[in-house]
């Protein structure tokens, strides 16, 4: 069975190949793989259930079916040497092309050029902030290179993970170290961080926002679902209280009174107290409904005055409910409009019957 190799290859670009052979290839080995119209020379990255893993959850990986092209053998010293003085062909061509850029006036950045192990095919990457027509700029280069150009169009974090670097943690760049999938970061990860919006501080060095701000976003995310959210209104044993800031560090957030009095509290505190309230709350409100309800003849309770402020009067003894029952429907607007039409139209017609007759002499 075939053993599944990812190989990287110049600038951090990495893809996946078939070794058919019963050995597997040692690990960081220079090979020679088969490629679009030619051969290629890289080294092992992964191999065994790490390349399976990072084959199915990988950007350039190709999901749960296998590649198709293949690893043919491994490197000799010769093919070594004339991999290493590609390095310098490669900056003289895009040199090269630069010029032609600049004879053409094309909006572009030539990042990096890549020959091809067997020098068949030149490929160019670029970045720019809109469409580029370099159909021109290609036939040049053919002409100039005597081979087959390939032009790619990259972003800026692309262009990063090519050009690896230190970023300002000192450390290599995760995109060209070790991060497998370069995905979007908003400015509303580091607001939900609290970090200092000033792009140059939350930058890195392809001028957008660092790809770590996302490695703890989810973390935020989980501990700010429990405290209440900042500015909302809520009610503690002291009243209501506006929410100010939060601490999900030290778990503690800081409330500030309708009297303008702030206070900081834990958030075990901050329950107990949203809890208390309710059940002492409930207590209060039977002692005055029943006491008021006490105090009220049924003659003189109405709708209105049940659910006013003066009279919270919500649950009523069983005498007075009866009698509340035993009282006449009161009257809809509509139903007290029709009867005054109706009284003005039978006034009408009394008055013209004690007259007579219209047209009687």
């Amino acid at each position: 069975m075939a053993h599944l190799v990812e190989v990287a290859f110049k600038g951090n670009r990495k893809e996946f190949f078939l070794w058919d052979y019963p050995d597997p290839p040692p690990l960081k080995a220079a090979v020679i793989v088969d490629v679009d119209r030619g051969e290629d020379l890289g080294y092992v990255h992964a191999l065994g259930e790490l390349a399976a893993k990072r084959n199915g959850g990988c950007s350039h990986g190709c999901g749960t079916s296998l590649p198709e092209r293949k690893a043919l053998r491994l490197a000799t010293e010769k093919d070594r040497n004339l991999s290493k003085d590609l390095a310098a062909l490669n900056e003289e061509a895009r040199r090269k092309a630069m010029e032609r850029v600049r004879a053409n006036s094309l909006g572009m950045k030539l990042s990096d050029a890549e020959w091809q192990w067997d020098r068949k095919k030149l490929t160019l990457y670029f970045t720019a902030d809109k469409r580029v027509d370099f159909r021109n700029l290609v036939r040049d280069l053919a002409s100039m290179f005597r081979t087959r150009i390939e032009l790619k169009q990259i972003g800026v974090r692309d262009e990063a993970k090519r050009l690896d670097g230190i970023g300002r943690c000192g450390r290599q760049y995760c995109s060209a170290s070790w991060l497998p999938e370069l995905r979007p970061v908003n400015l509303g990860v580091a607001k939900e961080q609290r970090l200092s919006l000033n792009p140059s501080q939350i930058s890195g060095a392809c001028g957008r926002l660092m790809c770590c701000l996302r490695y703890e976003h989810e973390f935020y995310v989980q501990s700010r679902k429990r405290f209440p959210k900042e500015g909302k209104v809520v009610t503690t044993s002291l009243g209501e209280e506006k929410v100010l800031s939060i601490d999900i560090f030290h778990e503690r957030l800081t409330l500030r009174g309708m009297e303008g009095e702030a206070r900081s509290l834990t958030l075990a505190e901050f329950r107990q107290e949203i809890e208390r309230p309710a059940g002492e709350g409930a207590g209060v409100a039977t002692i005055e409904e029943e006491s008021h309800a006490e105090a009220i003849s049924p003659d003189e309770i109405s709708p209105e005055l049940m659910y006013t402020s003066e009279h919270p009067v919500l649950r009523l003894p069983a005498e007075i409910s009866d009698a509340m029952d035993r009282r006449p429907a009161l009257a809809t607007d509509a139903d007290a409009a029709n009867k005054r039409r109706r009284g003005r139209r039978g006034g009408r017609r009394g008055r013209g019957s004690d007259d007579g007759p219209a047209g009687s002499s």
